[in-house]
């Protein structure tokens, strides 16, 4: 009789359970990223002390990739929160805000690039279901769904970055 009263489906409840363990997970990814900007950072400031500009560039780069890494699980941590928030929606796709398809999207294109969150790929496949393959298509591509920061933070370009990073760390 129980399932009668449920407010979520099987699916839904699986991938609530998902997102509750990548959220965890992303504290944990989180820890080493943040200890390796910080020492890049100050690496920086060390090889521009000394006058060895090529190697400061390199580091440069790497401390705007792990800039980038981590505003990226920041934004995708607000949107697996969202998500389960608003699980009892998840059933009803039709009926989704934009603001949980965006979530969705979100969700689907990471769970392509982002090794470290493994659950990623099943909570993608349980959104393609809930959602269809159109928008799990376009989701993938990061086109017209999800949101341009997300993009931004992904797929930035770090070459284009470092000058001013260097020339700001210079000043």
């Amino acid at each position: 009789m129980g399932f009668l009263h449920r407010k979520t489906s099987k699916q839904t409840g699986k991938l609530n359970t998902l997102l509750g363990l990548a959220i965890s997970r992303i504290a944990a990814v989180r820890r080493p990223r943040l200890a390796r900007k910080s020492i890049a950072t100050d690496d920086v400031r060390q090889l521009l002390t000394l006058g060895h500009l090529d190697r400061a560039i390199h580091r440069a780069e790497q401390v705007i990739g792990e800039g980038n890494m981590l505003e990226a699980f920041e934004m995708i941590e607000m949107y697996y929160k969202r998500l389960i928030e608003n699980a009892a929606k998840l059933d009803k796709p039709g009926e989704c805000t934009d603001e949980i398809r965006e979530a969705a999207a979100a969700v689907m294109l990471v769970a392509g690039w982002c090794g470290e969150l493994p659950e990623l790929p099943f909570a993608r496949t349980i959104l393609a279901d809930k959602f269809g393959s159109d928008f799990a298509e376009a989701a993938k591509d990061g086109t017209g769904i999800v949101d341009p920061m997300v993009l931004d933070s992904i797929y930035c370009p770090v070459i284009s970055q470092v000058n001013f990073a260097v020339v700001k760390m210079e000043g």
